[in-house]
């Protein structure tokens, strides 16, 4: 024992042991049981009518509990071994007179583990004494006992399984994690099965070993700005490698990316400046165009005092509405405005007007 873990004891992913099945018992495989339960018990009591109804019953049960038992350990030397125990307490305890039913009980075991029902995104690898035989897909399967057996049932449906790769440098030598998923599915079962022995754990490793690939090409900056890219080149290196085996990669995508801690504040204060750098750059654009657009304003102010004036009017009187409270001005600021001369050149002006008013509707009267 010491020798064969020193064996391996450098190997990772060593794959644990497990219970294979040559086919697969469920409710269809109860249903032809039953039915030849119920020929054998009707058998025995046409054959052997003086037989205890009890001592029927309990060989059936035990029939029963074998059955059950090929849920758990669903293979041909299963059905042969409980057959044999069958078959001896029929002989040593019930007495010799029940084999019609445990003939009955016996052929329904064998027929029963032989109807298989496939799902509809199932498709099962039957080999045939060992040998590959064919690929069937949904719906009512045959076994023939002893010879045929279901070497893996493979669901064709599309499947998502999360990887990461954990402290991996990048180009710029900066440790990151970077959690993956990858959608994937089988197209071809035969290769899946016949090619690969575990094509899940396959996938899942050449997954980490592109992804820590991928890391080591690209920058820091890269890796978080260009997510999708890296997602593609990923995908198509892993699908290469797993074409072969009946397995195709749909997608790959990238959810999340750690980096230490003293790097996320660094990079926090690089953005930072970068963003205030921004804000200036735009706040000295809008001075710029604030200074263009008072410079047209002077211009048409100085060939027109009185709009100035007015504006200067108009500027006070929305301090006051705005503020709704009482304004304090120095006593000069009338003579600045020179609200005199605008009213004066306002009455001036509406004079003018009137006269020429004036002047045009004599001549008609005249006429």
């Amino acid at each position: 024992m010491k020798l064969f873990t020193r064996k391996h004891d450098r190997i990772k992913n060593i794959k644990p042991f497990t219970l294979s099945r040559d086919f697969s018992y469920k409710a269809v495989s109860f249903f032809v049981l039953a039915l030849c339960l119920g020929l054998g018990i009707a058998l025995q009591l046409v054959v052997f009518p003086e037989s205890p109804i009890q001592i029927v019953i309990i060989l059936a049960m035990i029939i029963l509990i074998a059955a059950c038992l090929l849920i758990v350990l669903p293979m041909w030397i299963s059905i042969i071994q409980f057959t044999i125990i069958i078959w001896l307490i029929v002989f040593g305890v019930l007495g010799s007179a029940l084999y019609p039913l445990a003939l009955a009980g016996t052929l329904g075991l064998f027929l029963s583990a032989s109807v298989q029902l496939i799902a509809h995104w199932d498709k099962v690898i039957i080999l045939r004494m060992g040998k590959f035989k064919k690929v069937r897909g949904p719906g009512l399967l045959f076994l023939w006992p002893l010879i045929d057996r279901i070497a893996e049932f493979v669901d064709t449906r599309i499947r998502v399984t999360d990887f990461s790769a954990e402290k991996t440098l990048t180009r710029d030598t900066v440790p990151v994690h970077v959690d993956a998923l990858a959608f994937w599915m089988i197209w071809d079962a035969k290769h899946a099965v016949l090619e690969v022995e575990n094509y899940v754990e396959a996938v899942v490793l050449s997954a980490q070993t592109a992804l820590r690939d991928a890391i080591g090409k690209h920058e820091l900056s890269s890796l978080l700005s260009e997510r999708e890219e890296l997602g593609k080149e990923i995908q198509l290196a892993l699908d290469a490698k797993t074409n072969p085996w009946g397995v195709t990669i749909l997608s790959i995508e990238i959810t999340d990316i750690i980096i230490p801690k003293e790097l996320e504040n660094s990079l926090s204060k690089q953005a930072q400046a970068e963003r205030e750098k921004q804000s200036r750059i735009i706040l000295a654009a809008a001075e710029v165009e604030i200074a263009k657009q008072f410079e047209t304003a002077a211009k048409r102010y100085s060939e027109n005092p009185t709009a100035l004036q007015l504006r200067a009017m108009n500027m006070v009187y929305e301090g006051i509405r705005q503020n709704n409270s009482m304004m304090l001005l120095p006593a000069s600021i009338l003579d600045h405005m020179d609200l005199g001369g605008v009213l004066g050149a306002t009455a001036l002006q509406k004079t003018e007007e009137a006269k020429n008013k004036v002047k045009i509707t004599k001549p008609i009267e005249e006429e």
